[in-house]
């Protein structure tokens, strides 16, 4: 178990509770754990001048039925992917999840749901002079309770809804979608 001792313990806690929801990703919950621990001594791991890797925080933002998730193409990265970005600084990574998902999509009645629903670590390839560098992305689900006409953001070449039974089978999906996809359809 991941025993906080510091202004950080939420985050400990919830790193427990995700273990204990899916023990078969504990080598996952590991790595996330280890950058949480080594922030207490070292560079900021929830700022992403910290090259090494970094925290970032992401919605699995579902409309008012829960049968549609939106999701982004990505302008950096060109691929269709959830919305989320950089911590900068904060630490409360839900909160983080919340606002990225408010700021890229344009949506209002926006309501994060429960604790982490997914961790993903991937890397980053170097992009304008950013080396590159793994982003350890903790996954929220965030509800869309006041309508779903979103506005497409400078992050992003498109939005789109997509059916969560489709992401769970598009393998041309990034494999986290797919994934996130069917943890939700098991739910």
């Amino acid at each position: 178990m991941f025993q906080a001792v510091d202004s950080d313990a939420g985050f400990g806690k919830a790193l427990d509770a995700y273990l204990r929801r899916w023990p078969e990703e504990s080598d996952q919950v590991a790595l996330f754990a280890e950058l949480w621990r080594e922030g207490r001594q070292g560079p900021d791991p929830y700022a992403r001048a910290r090259l090494e890797g970094h925290f970032t925080a992401s919605s699995w933002l579902l409309d008012r039925t829960c049968s549609r998730v939106l999701l982004t193409h990505h302008r950096k990265l060109d691929r269709w992917l959830q919305l989320g970005g950089h911590a900068d600084g904060e630490r409360d990574l839900r909160a983080v999840a919340l606002k990225e998902a408010q700021e890229e999509s344009g949506l209002s009645g926006l309501v994060p749901e429960g604790d982490i629903f997914d961790l993903d670590r991937h890397w980053i390839p170097e992009h304008k002079g950013v080396p590159g560098h793994w982003h350890y992305d903790v996954r929220y689900v965030v509800r869309a309770t006041a309508g779903d006409e979103f506005r497409v953001s400078d992050e992003s070449h498109a939005l789109a809804w997509r059916d969560i039974g489709a992401v769970a089978g598009d393998a041309t999906l990034d494999p986290s979608l797919r994934r996130m996809a069917r943890k939700w359809l098991r739910l």
